[in-house]
């Protein structure tokens, strides 16, 4: 796995942490199964575990999830808007997970180009330090990830 690329889960890992809050491989595109969501990857340097943020094309929903946090909060790190492959996304820092490469399923490869679909520097910046921000909140207990990724982390440094 590299940091900073979109990768698959697979299935695997979702029976080995069951948890409903977790963003599942079950998505339907005309009746077929696809691999969705898609993870960006980005590495803990303290425990070397790779996080995977979840990205969806459902923006407008998203936006109005994240102006509801600003006018609440004027602050919003767990969702963070961006292009992949020139079409804007909303990445979900509030979905986050941790992972080996063991459960990492396969690569987003454009498929035009046949390379691996990366995002520009800023995005990457952004991404890195909100997805940061929000994980040492979380440990210190603030309830901002909807899965239980604390417990996760603990079970995959066993």
């Amino acid at each position: 796995m590299e940091i900073g690329h979109f990768y698959y889960i697979d299935d695997q890992y979702f029976k080995d942490f069951p948890d409903s809050y977790l963003m599942q491989n079950k998505e339907k595109v005309n009746g077929q199964l696809h691999d969705r969501p898609c993870f960006y990857a980005f590495q803990d340097s303290n425990t070397q575990l790779f996080w995977m943020i979840p990205f969806s094309s459902q923006v407008s929903k998203f936006k109005g999830i994240y102006n509801k946090k600003m006018q609440k909060y004027h602050r919003c790190d767990t969702i963070v808007f961006g292009e992949v492959l020139g079409h804007e996304k909303a990445f979900l820092i509030q979905n986050i997970c941790p992972i080996t490469e063991k459960y990492m399923k396969n690569e987003y490869l454009d498929s035009v180009a046949n390379i691996p679909v990366r995002v520009d520097g800023r995005l990457e910046k952004e991404l890195k330090d909100k997805a940061g921000k929000v994980l040492a909140l979380q440990r210190k207990g603030a309830k901002l990830i909807f899965p239980d990724v604390l417990s996760i982390e603990q079970e995959l440094l066993k």
